[in-house]
């Protein structure tokens, strides 16, 4: 079964015309050859862009148990965020008008699901870890109250038998 998974990247301090370069290297492509493209780039855009693919990656497998082997990217967008203006002194007391742009990048990943059986059985196992790891802890609290109640007794024989 096909299942969607997202991620956003907000308010990326960077040009929207210099990141699309980027994203269209990789549109379409498998993520394992996505990742060897970002690696790979010249362009400053890359690194971001790599650490949203790889965060959209872990959201995949995280909240929708999907393999990251049929992981594909179905669709990248960059559009134009807020922009800032600032000014530049220039010659004869003039200024000129400075735009920095900023982008908001939206991924989408499309993957098939692990089988369901799979993580019943994986949810079992952590069941069956959680009751003996807790069950070895009543007995190790179970062994220390008893210990301490053999030192009280054993002080108090002492006391006892020094003040005869």
């Amino acid at each position: 079964m096909q299942v969607k998974t997202t991620a956003k990247l907000n308010n990326l301090r960077m040009s929207p015309q210099k990141v699309r370069l980027i994203v269209d290297l990789i549109r379409g492509l498998s993520v394992e050859e996505a990742l060897t493209q970002l690696q790979f780039s010249s362009k400053n855009a890359a690194l971001p862009v790599k650490k949203l693919l790889k965060s959209a990656i872990a959201n995949a497998k995280h909240n929708h148990n999907l393999k990251i082997e049929t992981l594909k990217i179905d669709s990248i967008r960059v559009d134009e965020g807020k922009t800032l203006y600032r000014w530049m002194p220039r010659a004869m007391g003039r200024a000129t008008p400075l735009r920095k742009r900023n982008s908001h990048i939206i991924l989408v990943l499309v993957g098939d699901q692990e089988q369901k059986e799979e993580t019943k059985n994986e949810e079992k196992k952590v069941k069956a870890k959680k009751e003996t790891v807790v069950k070895k802890t009543k007995t190790i609290v179970k062994e220390r109250k008893t210990e301490k109640k053999d030192t009280k007794t054993k002080k108090t024989k002492i006391l006892k038998e020094n003040n005869k």
